[in-house]
C-alpha cells in the first residue's frame, strides 16, 4: 500500500433491492414508536428479537449452504442502515447478530450445522481476546468475562474470544504474538451480568458475559488469523472487515433519522424572537446542508469500498490494501455521521434536550457507537500511516 493516487472504484452497480432490505423500512413505524419501551428495558423486548430473526435479520451473513442468506455485503449494509434509522439500538443487535453468524463459515460443518440448523437462531458475543483457554485433550478450558456482550440475552449461542495457553502460558504463534481463537458455546453456559447502564444506544443489553473453567470442544473453535474459511466463497474473504461493516451502517442511519427529524421540526417550530420558522434561519438551512452532504458522501465512500473489496474476494485473495480503504470507510462514516448529529441537535436549539425528541436520542446513540474499537482514531493511525508507505502490522484489518 505504497502508491500516493487511489486505486480506480470497481464497477460494481449497488446491488438491486432485496425482500428484506424493504421488510427493514416497513419496520420504522412500529420500531420508532417502540424506541421508549426498548430504550427503558435496556435490551429488545423478547418478541421483538424472536420477529427479527423469523424474518432473517439474523440470517444476512450466514452461507447459503447453512440455509442463509448469504446476502451481497452492501445489501446487508442498507438493512442494518435502515433498522437504525428507526431504532439505533435495534439497528446495532441486528449488526451483532447477523455479524457474529458469518463465523459459521470458519466453523467445522458439523459444529455449524448444530448452532445454526434452526432457521430463528440468534448469536453473539465478543471477539476481543480477554479470555483464556487452557488447551485440554479434545479441546480447551475457556475462562473469562468480557464486556460489551451486546444483545446477548436473547441469544442461543455466544461466541468469546481467548488466548491460547499451555500449562498456563501463553502458546505463541511467532515472537511476541500469542495464539488466539474464537469459541462458541451455549447461552445457558454463560453467566449474563447486569452491567449495561450507557448514555446511548441503552436498548442493546450490552452487558458483560462471564464463563469460567468451560471445555469448548475444537470443532467448536475456530481463528480468523491465518485461517482460511471452511466454506470459501466471497463474502468470507475478509472476515474482519465483515465484522465491523455495520457500525458505519448503524451510525448513518441514526444520522439519517437526525436529518429527517430536524427538517421536520424546522417546519413546525416557530423562532420566539426571531417570529419565524427554523426553516427560515440561514444557519440551519447551512447546518442541513452541510449534514446531508457529510452523510451521503460518507456513505458513498463505504460502498464504494464494500463493492471493491467484494468485487477483488471473487477473483482471489483481498489485498492490504482494499482491506485499509474498507476500514478507513468504515471508521469516517461513523465519525462523520456523529458530525451530522451534532449538526441537527444544535440546530435544534433547547427544543433537542427533551427526552420526547428523538434528536437526543440519536445524539446520545451515535456517540456510543464512535467509541468502537472498530472505528476508533487508531484505526486513522494505522490506514493513514500504510498509506504513507509504512511497514505496519496488519492483522486487524
Amino acid at each position: 500500500m505504497t502508491s500516493p493516487h487511489p486505486l480506480p472504484a470497481e464497477a460494481t452497480p449497488e446491488p438491486s433491492a432485496h425482500p428484506l432490505l424493504a421488510m427493514a423500512g416497513e419496520l420504522f413505524p412500529r420500531l420508532s414508536a417502540r424506541s421508549d419501551e426498548i430504550e427503558s428495558a435496556r435490551r429488545l423486548p423478547p418478541d421483538l428479537a424472536a420477529e427479527l430473526a423469523r424474518d432473517g435479520f439474523f440470517r444476512m451473513m450466514i452461507p447459503e449452504s447453512l440455509g442463509g442468506l448469504e446476502l451481497h455485503p452492501a445489501v446487508s449494509f442498507q438493512v442494518i442502515e435502515s433498522v437504525a434509522r428507526a431504532d439505533g439500538s435495534t439497528g446495532w443487535c441486528v449488526m451483532i447478530g447477523a455479524a457474529t453468524a458469518l463465523t459459521s463459515a470458519f466453523l467445522f460443518e458439523p459444529a455449524a450445522r448444530a448452532i445454526f440448523s434452526r432457521p430463528d437462531i440468534i448469536t453473539g458475543g465478543v471477539a476481543a481476546p480477554i479470555g483464556r483457554a487452557e488447551r485440554v485433550d479434545g479441546g480447551y478450558r475457556l475462562t473469562g468475562r468480557w464486556p460489551w456482550a451486546s444483545g446477548s440475552q436473547h441469544c442461543q449461542w455466544l461466541v468469546g474470544g481467548g488466548v491460547v495457553t499451555e500449562g498456563g502460558k501463553p502458546r505463541m504463534v511467532r515472537e511476541g504474538v500469542p495464539e488466539t481463537r474464537l469459541f462458541f458455546f451455549p447461552a445457558e453456559r454463560a453467566v449474563l451480568h447486569d452491567t449495561w447502564f450507557a448514555s446511548g444506544l441503552c436498548g442493546t443489553g450490552s452487558g458483560d458475559m462471564e464463563v469460567k473453567d468451560l471445555f469448548v470442544p475444537d470443532e467448536y473453535s475456530f481463528s480468523l488469523v491465518g485461517q482460511r474459511p471452511r466454506i470459501d466463497r466471497p463474502l468470507y474473504g475478509y472476515p474482519f472487515g465483515l465484522l465491523g461493516l455495520g457500525i458505519p451502517a448503524v451510525a448513518l442511519g441514526i444520522a439519517r433519522r437526525a436529518i429527517d427529524e430536524l427538517m421536520a421540526l424546522s417546519r413546525q417550530k416557530t423562532l420566539m424572537l426571531e417570529r419565524r420558522l427554523l426553516a427560515a434561519r440561514p444557519a440551519a438551512q447551512e447546518a442541513v446542508a452541510d449534514a446531508e452532504a457529510t452523510v451521503r458522501s460518507a456513505r458513498a465512500f463505504v460502498l464504494e469500498a464494500i463493492n471493491n473489496i467484494h468485487a477483488e474476494s471473487t477473483r482471489g485473495p483481498v489485498s492490504v490494501r482494499s482491506r485499509a480503504e474498507l476500514r478507513l470507510a468504515m471508521t469516517h462514516a461513523t465519525r462523520s455521521a456523529a458530525r451530522a448529529v451534532d449538526r441537527m441537535y444544535e440546530a435544534a436549539g433547547g427544543t433537542a434536550v427533551f427526552r420526547s425528541s428523538p434528536l437526543q436520542r440519536c445524539f446520545r446513540d451515535v456517540h456510543t457507537a464512535t467509541q468502537h474499537a472498530m472505528v476508533a482514531p487508531p484505526t486513522l493511525e494505522l490506514t493513514g500511516g500504510l498509506l504513507l508507505g509504512q511497514e505496519l502490522p496488519t492483522f486487524t484489518l
